[in-house]
């Protein structure tokens, strides 16, 4: 019966648009009350969930990836990428996957990259003659690498939530970022040739690309000085985010100069504001799973994906459709909370290392920033763009078979995770 008023309640609530946070405390509160136990256990299980030092790295990621786009960091990470690949046919289209891939080593949220990249060059597309709907999704697909590629939130709440090494976790997403980028731009070409899209006219030359590299400088250094640093052992991945902070400021302030002292405030305040909603669906999502598990609801299905198949390939599988299954309606932060505990332990029973099927969760998970409802990229986009969520949502579809084919790799190849982690051992 708990069970039921839990699940139930809770899709009635996302049926009518309320927020998911707001969804996940209201759908614990009525299960309390059928239970009769106390609605104090909601306000301690939101408290002891935050009360975690390697958490706190959240809001200082988000706070150092809203300094580091408002302070001109992304417009030169976006000249570097057009040299490199701006001269291939869709090569606008691509700089936008290479731009989000290097935005994505320094701000660890999807939409944040949407946000920072999509204001600049969903315009220039639309001038170079691309579609608006296909310039969109472009952009809203490749901010999905924003959260594979370290620092990665989603990654900080696995390793929160498993107790799995976070500097692991994001070495484990460096390649796997990288081949949903390689694969999306393999799509922009190929929408380029059958469109006849050309590229930039300014070949590429050896001069140009190292103007380029010397204006990023800055920007470029921010993911060798997060990962060196927490594999050198100089500092934890939360002492990272906080010195991402300090980095950020000093480059957008003092450095390029165009992140104003009087802009600050508002930039921290808008942090805060993502970070309260962020701690929320992480409070009331940490209640819910403890709820779950009272319901043994977790051995249950746990049960029932073992009992279905012995073999690991399928037993992936069906993992990965219910992990795109909820990802469409369900916060990503929250499914990794609730879903992790349950499904790592039938990951291990078939011999699959927690550093990947962290991985594979987050890379899966990330799909469902493009897939409606809840798609909070496609939000972002739409509101950058002006194209309808509707339209939006039907050119988004290349783009979703193309990151499912680079899942299905990364689900059934461990060395595209594993395989730097393993060298540095």
């Amino acid at each position: 019966m708990v069970a039921q008023v839990l699940f139930g309640s809770f899709a009635a609530f996302l049926v009518f648009n309320v927020p998911i946070g707001i969804a996940l405390g209201l759908a614990c509160i009525l299960a309390f009350l059928v239970s009769g136990a106390p609605l104090t256990m909601l306000a301690q299980g939101m408290i002891t969930s935050v009360d975690s030092f390697p958490l706190m790295a959240v809001p200082f990621f988000i706070l150092a990836g809203d300094l580091m786009g408002k302070g001109g960091i992304s417009k030169r990470l976006l000249a570097v990428a057009d040299v490199l690949v701006g001269r291939f046919p869709g090569g606008l289209a691509m700089v936008t996957v290479a731009t989000c891939m290097f935005f994505g080593a320094i701000s660890g949220s999807g939409p944040a990259t949407v946000a920072a990249i999509g204001m600049m060059i969903i315009p220039e597309m639309v001038k170079a003659g691309y579609d608006k709907k296909f310039a969109a999704a472009v952009v809203a697909a490749s901010g999905t690498i924003g959260v594979m590629i370290p620092p990665s939130i989603p990654m900080v709440i696995y390793g929160v939530s498993t107790n799995a090494s976070i500097g692991d976790l994001f070495i484990s997403g460096i390649l796997p970022g990288i081949l949903v980028g390689l694969f999306l731009m393999a799509w922009c070409y190929i929408y380029a040739k059958k469109t006849g899209l050309k590229g930039s006219e300014q070949g590429f030359t050896l001069s140009r690309l190292l103007r380029a590299c010397n204006d990023a400088k800055w920007a470029l250094l921010v993911p060798v000085i997060i990962l060196g640093g927490i594999y050198g052992g100089v500092f934890t991945p939360t002492e990272a985010a906080v010195i991402a902070v300090v980095y950020g400021f000093i480059a957008g302030v003092f450095i390029y100069r165009e992140l104003k002292i009087t802009e600050v405030p508002s930039l921290v305040a808008s942090s805060a504001l993502t970070t309260a909603t962020v701690l929320i669906i992480v409070g009331t999502a940490t209640t819910f799973g403890r709820l779950l598990a009272l319901e043994q609801i977790p051995t249950m299905l746990a049960n029932a994906i073992t009992n279905f198949s012995q073999n690991p390939i399928i037993v992936l599988l069906l993992i990965n459709l219910l992990l795109l299954i909820v990802g469409t309606f369900m916060d990503t932060l929250a499914a990794i909370i609730i879903l992790a505990p349950i499904l790592l332990p039938v990951a291990l029973k078939f011999g699959v290392d927690p550093i990947h099927f962290g991985a594979i969760m987050v890379v899966n998970l990330a799909i469902g920033f493009i897939t409606p409802p809840l798609g909070v990229n496609l939000f972002v986009a739409n509101g950058i763009s002006g194209v309808s969520l509707e339209k939006l949502s039907r050119a988004i579809m290349p783009f979703f078979a193309v990151l499912v084919l680079a899942l299905m790799l990364i689900t059934y190849i461990p060395e595209i995770s594993m395989g730097l982690i393993n060298m540095m051992k």
